[in-house]
């Protein structure tokens, strides 16, 4: 995790790639082009690809290329590029499987009161990046954070990603940010999921990217310490969460632009 938080520029950090791994040569590709605009910004990056989706709406969505090949995509990612990965898992069993392939395992928000995965994930030693569950409060994360940690394992991170509004939509409260970092771990902002619209009749997850940039801005500004994206080359025919993922020629731009309010807020 130090080579994430510590950063001599002052930046955020940043976790972003593809929802789901769909094949080696889309992840090379996006891994490729974010290491380069990383590099030139002074961003600390790791790379974010699901070697399995869980959670989906429905019985025929896309679920994955494979656990095996998957995550030694991942491994391949991390060799190449020399930067570290993350990925989601979503049962005990799967910890020590991942562990072997990746860097930093993530907690999705639905399961992150679990006890028995936040204790099986800290024993693995990785780095643990816990998604705030939709229903929760952000100061009620303490109690997920102990867990890993009162298992021995002091390497975690907490998600903000957005709340449950009504049945179909999700809304951020930015206190949240500065409330969880009171808990004495680095606070990240996702900024694509925050904006999903779930539940939709169709059985797929709505979203709104427009917003992106917006909510983004928001939480560098209150001071979020890294930041997590999903992009896709073509979000439109994407295998999952298309709906909410930025495209990949448009995160240039934005991370340019965040940089330059981080700075704002460093000298204000």
């Amino acid at each position: 995790m130090k080579e994430l938080t510590n950063n001599p520029a002052g930046n955020f950090f940043l976790l972003a790639g593809p929802c789901v791994i769909e094949s080696e040569e889309m992840a090379m590709r996006i891994a490729e082009h974010i290491v380069r605009i990383t590099e030139r910004l002074r961003i600390p990056y790791a790379f974010k690809g699901s070697y399995r989706k869980a959670n989906r709406s429905r019985l025929d969505s896309f679920t994955g290329i494979g656990d095996e090949k998957a995550l030694k995509v991942l491994e391949k990612v991390h060799r190449t590029f020399g930067i570290p990965t993350v990925t989601d898992i979503h049962s005990a069993q799967e910890a020590d499987i991942a562990a072997q392939y990746v860097d930093i395992l993530q907690i999705p928000a639905f399961l992150c009161r679990q006890t028995d995965l936040l204790v099986a994930a800290a024993r693995t030693g990785r780095t643990i990046n816990i998604k705030k569950g939709q229903f929760l409060s952000p100061l009620a994360m303490r109690f997920a954070a102990e867990k890993v940690a009162e298992t021995g394992n002091p390497n975690v991170m907490l998600t903000e990603r957005g709340t449950t509004f009504g049945y179909q939509d999700l809304v951020i409260d930015y206190r949240g940010i500065p409330q969880m970092q009171t808990l004495g771990y680095p606070v990240i902002l996702d900024a694509t999921h925050s904006l999903q619209q779930p539940n939709q009749t169709s059985g797929v997850t709505g979203g709104m990217p427009r917003l992106i940039e917006t909510v983004a801005k928001a939480g560098i500004a209150v001071g979020a310490d890294g930041l997590f994206i999903e992009t896709h080359p073509q979000p439109e025919i994407a295998k999952s969460d298309g709906a909410n993922m930025l495209r990949l020629d448009l995160l240039e731009d934005l991370l340019t632009k965040l940089v330059r309010i981080r700075q704002a807020v460093a000298n204000s």
